[in-house]
């Protein structure tokens, strides 16, 4: 029994809550979110389980620590007082627009966790404060903060053509197979649908796909800011 404490305490000692939150954000990355397991994670990291529990008491308290993770990975831009409020916002949401996007098999555990930790309150600080800025009120500035949260953590878990933890030739296979689910729709009933099939089942151009979703969420917060 000693010679396990002394193990668990060495273990312990060897891991920083940052070094097994940085290990689990890159399995999930690779292997998508079903992959990450506390024994999953152990082994990789070459410890029992029992080492991650130190630091992370059950798999919902690592789920929280890896999208802390992953906000504390966003690039805030500095305030600047010289350029109208949203311009700065769109500064903002393309910072955490860019961090969801690295690692977009975390990006939908990011809505319910983004005031859990002080990466995710600096971010909500920055945004409230420039919908405040704009002329919203509390409570519009909120709403459309999560409004903006949400949007774009859909934008980017809900991809067209995203497949995380699947082989290039996996992807196109399943790529090619909604493909054809919509091309052997009734043409006379869905036509427009066929039309869009390619778009609709792969999302070719990513940095498009986000730059065009940014765009719209932006008119739409300018379009009903009493500040506009």
């Amino acid at each position: 029994m000693a010679t396990k404490t002394r193990a668990a305490t060495a273990a312990k000692e060897r891991l920083s809550r940052d070094t097994v939150a940085r290990a689990a954000l890159g399995l999930v990355d690779a292997e998508g979110l079903d992959a990450l397991t506390v024994r999953r994670l152990a082994t990789g990291l070459g410890v029992t389980p029992m080492a991650l529990y130190w630091h992370f008491k059950d798999k919902d308290a690592l789920l929280d620590g890896v999208a802390e993770q992953l906000l504390a990975e966003v690039a805030l831009p500095a305030p600047d007082d010289t350029v109208t409020w949203d311009v700065q916002l769109r500064a903002a949401l393309e910072a955490l627009l860019a961090g969801l996007a690295a690692h977009p098999a975390v990006a939908q555990l990011v809505g319910r966790r983004i005031l859990l930790n002080d990466p995710g309150r600096e971010i909500a600080e920055r945004i409230l404060r420039l919908l405040r800025d704009g002329g919203c009120s509390p409570e519009q500035a909120s709403q459309l903060g999560m409004y903006a949260l949400m949007f774009m953590t859909s934008l980017v878990a809900d991809e067209p053509g995203l497949a995380v933890g699947t082989t290039n030739d996996e992807r196109d296979q399943e790529v090619r197979a909604k493909w054809a689910a919509l091309q052997a729709l009734p043409p006379k009933r869905f036509p427009t649908i066929i039309e869009s099939a390619e778009t609709l089942t792969d999302c070719a151009a990513s940095e498009q796909w986000l730059g065009f979703g940014l765009d719209t969420l932006l008119a739409g917060i300018r379009g009903v800011a009493p500040g506009a």
